[in-house]
């Protein structure tokens, strides 16, 4: 994923699902690549990535949703 920022990462689903939306509802394309062990949700991440020419305001966007 050369061109794309890892802007977020978390073993919850339903929150990468919500920063998911909140990212696209702004017009920032977002892949998320689901890390997490199917037998053992312990182990891995889910990831969220953004382009990186959208790094800064996908980082802004971020830390006001997570202020909320």
């Amino acid at each position: 994923m050369k061109n794309w920022f890892l802007l977020y990462s978390t073993k919850n689903i339903m929150e990468a699902s919500i920063i998911q939306g909140m990212l696209e509802e702004n017009q920032i394309p977002v892949q998320i690549l689901n890390k997490l062990d199917s037998s053992y949700p312990v182990f891995g991440d889910i990831e969220l990535y953004v382009p990186i020419h959208l790094k800064e305001l996908a980082q802004t966007l971020l830390q006001k949703g997570l202020l909320n």
